[in-house]
């Protein structure tokens, strides 16, 4: 019996922006994990899939085809029974199908005797990505492989390697997490946001300026342990995200709570149209009345999340 696991991930500042070159910074959410446990299968059956948060057919049409190719990669048999067991919900903005997948790879590493090379498994999950969401920036497997905070940008042009940083963080923070329990896939938002783009570029590009000039300052405040600073930084790319049409009353909703029962600041946390939402809290014992009011606002699921601080480390 071998199992693969990976993190959630959320990103703090850069959604939908990152997709046409602006800067993004994600954390990855260790806490919050989907585990795979693999068990040989019988010959030339290909993988089969099981699991209680999602329908096998479902994950044997997204992940078959794919695990096929990623055993071949590492030189393993695809003829094995794939058990899930996830706590990150889907759809909604926390990278619950880069963390399987990077679960998935792992696993499919493990019974090869091979290291899994975060490199190596970013790389893999991205081919996944792309079927899943279509032009995805990348950031997902990137954080999630890594299980690192980073700084990132995609690259210039199609093939080009995306520029990705380790983040310093100087002080711990501390993230409620609201979900509104509306799943929206990022496919679509993604296609809205470029359909959006083409019809009112004006709008979008003014957008995406406020979301880059929030990301660059968020990483200052990070840097510097400045958490209101940081605080107004999500505050301004959720008004900008709102902007383009990829928040939703749902996500408002919740945002405005946490606001209001003293968060640093609050925005939507992935692609949008449903999903989840981040707050800050002032300090950790702020965190609990933020998660209640963010509750009582209708969150399917709350869940406080601490950041660690980090020097940085060089990434792998």
């Amino acid at each position: 019996m071998i199992r693969g696991s990976a993190c959630a991930k959320v990103i703090v500042c850069g959604e939908h922006a990152v997709v046409y070159g602006a800067p993004a910074i994600a954390v990855p959410l260790p806490q919050v994990r989907v585990t795979v446990t693999l068990r040989p299968g019988a010959a030339g059956s290909g993988p089969t899939f099981s699991s209680p948060q999602a329908a096998s057919d479902g994950l044997a049409a997204t992940f078959g085809p794919w695990l096929r190719q990623v055993a071949a990669h590492v030189g393993t048999s695809a003829d094995v029974c794939c058990a899930i067991d996830s706590a990150v919900p889907i759809a909604s903005g926390m990278g619950s199908g880069a963390a399987l997948a990077t679960a998935l790879v792992r696993a499919l590493a493990a019974a090869a005797g091979r290291d899994a090379d975060p490199a190596l498994v970013a790389e893999l999950v991205a081919v996944s990505e792309q079927a899943l969401h279509g032009t995805p920036s990348g950031i997902d497997q990137t954080v999630i492989a890594r299980e690192q905070p980073i700084w990132f940008r995609r690259g210039a042009a199609p093939g080009d390697a995306p520029t990705i940083e380790p983040l310093v963080i100087a002080r711990p923070l501390t993230l409620v997490i609201g979900d509104t329990g509306e799943r929206s896939p990022t496919r679509q938002m993604v296609t809205a946001v470029r359909q959006l783009r083409a019809t009112a570029p004006m709008l979008v590009e003014a957008a995406f300026a406020a979301i880059g000039a929030a990301t660059l300052q968020a990483r200052v405040a990070l840097q510097d342990g400045d958490q209101a600073l940081l605080g107004r930084c999500l505050d301004a790319c959720h008004d900008a995200l709102a902007t383009i049409g990829v928040s939703c009353a749902a996500l408002d909703r919740l945002v405005c709570a946490a606001r209001a029962a003293g968060a640093s600041g609050a925005k939507l946390a992935g692609a949008g149209g449903g999903g989840v939402m981040i707050a800050l809290a002032p300090a950790p014992d702020a965190a609990a009345a933020i998660a209640a009011a963010v509750r009582r606002a209708g969150a399917a699921t709350v869940l406080v999340a601490p950041v660690a601080a980090t020097a940085g480390a060089t990434i792998p």
